[in-house]
């Protein structure tokens, strides 16, 4: 990034909602029950990120949409600028292991 600030509005949007354990489909989880944690925060998926070696920014000012007490969200680059992937490991988000029910 060499010191510029980069342009995150391109970046992945993700909602802690997408992975709590504690919501349904209809409330906005987005995986299934056996991979979902329990009430995750931003930080963590910030952290996680971080662990990954995935570019990520926390916006703690956002509301969910459906939910406007579930306050943060966190905007994850997956690719870099000329199209590569930031990590290999994760190619996509709508990889087999991301969707609702499997």
């Amino acid at each position: 990034m060499n010191g510029e600030v980069p342009n995150i509005k391109k970046w992945v949007v993700f909602y802690p909602v997408y992975i709590n354990s504690k919501k349904t489909v209809a409330e906005g989880r987005r995986i299934s029950l056996a991979k979902a944690c329990e009430n995750p925060t931003c930080v963590e998926i910030a952290d996680c990120c971080n662990h990954l070696k995935v570019p990520n920014a926390i916006e703690i000012d956002k509301a969910y949409p459906r939910d406007f007490m579930q306050r943060g969200r966190v905007r994850v680059q997956l690719k870099k600028e000329d199209g590569t992937l930031w990590n290999p490991a994760i190619s996509s988000t709508d990889a087999p292991s991301c969707r609702v029910g499997t």
